[in-house]
């Protein structure tokens, strides 16, 4: 990259706006309201195999289906599982339903059970059978509110699954005829789908479909992820040429405040990073990665920012170097990289313009002035999507590995929550100190000792000595390793082999990859982890521009991403205003932002061969 004066340089690339101006653009409220994740779902269509036609398709209807379910005379045994199964009670849910025989059941009696059994089957983890279950219900002539639940619940398995592509169809299918109270959970829904697509997946699916408003989807979240000059042209086009299309009266994922905003001049961003102390090497790897995407979009024609970069480590406090590029003209400010100085920030009584924070304050920060927006690299995100994963591809009942201390303390409550809301069990919970304690740990976690000492008080009982195997626990059927770097996972892992439990799932964080590739990593071949899409081939050209500038490091490249997506967010500011409807495709992940103006990571998929850390598809 090339090579910048810290704390007095200036990037200008046109005349920078009047100050009162651009302050005025950027003096965002962020709106702050919750909104509704809704468990939707539809048909899947059957795939021509080669490109049609779309065809045009009637537009969905003003007014939903009723979802009153049909009377029946067992309705309080069907309240009963219905009761259960929101406890994720599979076994009272089961008791309710026993007493009913096929024989008096009506036809719509009959679905209704069906679709609980298929519940059941679910809350079990039994993933196939359950969803094999809910297609049966789809035959001419079923209660429309029952279709409408089973359909649902459907879509709701396939997206936890990772087939994000039938979750979405199926989705787009029951918009059409949802009440209108669900329509706009279901709609953010289908929209979180689609960009968990990869982009050859969207235009196989173009390619294929003949449903024009499914074709009006799969376009739409295309133009999504294009940054260059001309996009939201695109967007007006596209809500243009699909005036009908029920993603048109306000486009999904934040999109239609980047249409609401006129056009503008190049604003002033101060980029506030610690630059020479302690924490230099990090802030210089933000900086990498950020310049190596500001220079990419000045190539590409691009509006881009004049610029200020200040170094910190020469400021008293972070509050010191934000009144300093206020004094400066700084219409933006983009930092700091601590938690303190995060906290910091927060204390100000009044912001004149907003912050995008680059970390997470550990307490609620009180609002005033301008938006203070935080993102991080928070493991806690990362902990709660492997808990998706694992009860998405079919675990119920899970052990935790980690290590003691604070860290390893909120990892495993973030994974523990998540866990417990999709209706997960935790077996159990072991901890270690050090390496000395890796094996323990394990043998304990596995109920190991308590096998040992059955067979010891079965060789004393008989006075003689008798062969043994160690039995482990039967009611594990994944393995939480949240290890804080690789050498850790790498020592445990092959030690759930030995202790009898190698044929048990086990997924982990980022944290057990460095980022650098090691042939040490055989160890971990077939764990399932998350990482971060930067990693996993995204944006390469920028991953060269930083190598090719010589200040790179491969011990930081996750903060090369953070850079990067520090840019993004720049760029797509305005796009915050939808708050918790916002959906940006990240290097660091698919990012949402919650009522606290905090933004999350979701991560993908990977695992290692041959110790190569490789992306793993769903879909």
């Amino acid at each position: 990259m090339a090579a910048f004066k810290y704390q007095t340089a200036k990037h200008s690339m046109r005349q920078a706006p009047s100050r009162s101006g651009s302050r005025q653009l950027f003096h965002l409220l962020i709106p702050l309201f919750f909104g509704l994740w809704g468990c939707a779902g539809a048909p899947e269509q059957d795939k021509p195999d080669t490109p049609v036609t779309p065809q045009p398709v009637a537009p969905a209807p003003q007014q939903g289906i009723d979802l009153t379910l049909p009377p029946s005379r067992f309705s309080d045994q069907f309240n009963s599982a219905e009761q259960s199964l929101a406890e994720f009670d599979w076994m009272g849910a089961s008791v309710a339903l026993a007493p009913l025989e096929e024989e008096s059941l009506s036809p719509d009696d009959r679905t209704y059970v069906h679709y609980l059994q298929a519940r059941i089957a679910y809350l079990r983890g039994q993933q196939e059978r359950a969803m094999n279950a809910l297609v049966s219900i789809e035959y001419p002539g079923v209660n429309p509110a029952l279709q409408y639940r089973a359909r649902s619940f459907r879509r709701h398995g396939l997206q936890l699954a990772g087939r994000h592509r039938e979750s979405a169809q199926l989705g787009d299918q029951l918009l059409r005829s949802a009440p209108p109270a669900q329509r706009q959970a279901l709609h953010r829904e289908i929209w979180r789908d689609l960009q968990r697509l990869e982009t050859g997946q969207l235009e196989q699916a173009m390619s294929t479909t003949a449903d024009l408003r499914w074709y009006g989807w799969l376009e739409l979240a295309l133009i999504a992820r294009s940054s260059g000059p001309g996009h939201t042209e695109d967007l007006a086009t596209w809500r243009s040429n699909n005036p009908e299309h029920p993603a048109a009266t306000s486009l999904p994922g934040g999109l239609e405040f980047l249409l609401q905003d006129e056009p503008h001049a190049a604003q002033q961003v101060a980029l506030m990073l610690p630059l020479s102390g302690r924490l230099a090497p990090a802030g210089k790897a933000v900086l990498d990665g950020y310049l190596a995407s500001y220079y990419a979009a000045r190539t590409s024609g691009g509006r881009t920012a004049e610029l200020l970069v200040l170094d910190l480590d020469r400021y008293d406090s972070a509050i010191g170097a934000y009144q300093d590029a206020l004094a400066r003209g700084a219409t933006l400010v983009v930092g700091p990289l601590s938690k303190a100085a995060v906290a910091d920030l927060g204390t100000l009584p009044e912001r004149p313009v907003p912050i995008l924070a680059l970390n997470r304050a550990e307490q609620v920060l009180p609002a005033s002035g301008s938006a203070l927006v935080q993102m991080s690299l928070a493991p806690g995100d990362e902990a709660a999507r492997v808990a998706e994963l694992a009860y998405g591809r079919g675990a119920r009942s899970a052990l935790i590995l980690r290590p003691a201390g604070s860290w390893g303390d909120k990892v495993e409550q973030a994974l523990r929550q998540r866990w417990s809301a999709l209706g997960g069990h935790l077996a159990g919970s072991a901890t270690y100190s050090g390496r000395d304690e890796y094996s323990s740990a394990v043998k304990s976690g596995l109920d190991l000792y308590d096998s040992e000492s059955r067979a010891r008080d079965v060789r004393s009982m008989l006075a003689t000595n008798i062969e043994f195997t160690a039995r482990r626990r039967q009611d594990v059927d994944a393995i939480f390793l949240l290890s804080r770097n690789g050498p850790e996972a790498r020592s445990i892992k092959p030690l759930l082999a030995f202790h009898y439990a190698g044929s048990v799932p086990v997924y982990a964080t980022s944290s057990i990859y460095s980022g650098i590739p090691d042939q040490r990593d055989k160890d971990l071949n077939d764990i399932n982890l998350v990482e971060i899409p930067w990693l996993l081939g995204a944006s390469p050209g920028l991953r060269v521009a930083i190598a090719a500038g010589g200040t790179g490091s491969d011990n930081y490249t996750r903060l090369n991403a953070l850079g990067a997506d520090a840019f993004l967010l720049q760029t797509r500011f305005t796009q915050l205003r939808a708050g918790p409807d916002v959906l940006l495709r990240g290097n660091t992940g698919l990012l949402s932002m919650d009522s606290q103006l905090r933004l999350h990571r979701e991560l993908s998929l990977a695992t290692f061969d041959g110790g190569a850390l490789r992306a793993r598809k769903l879909d």
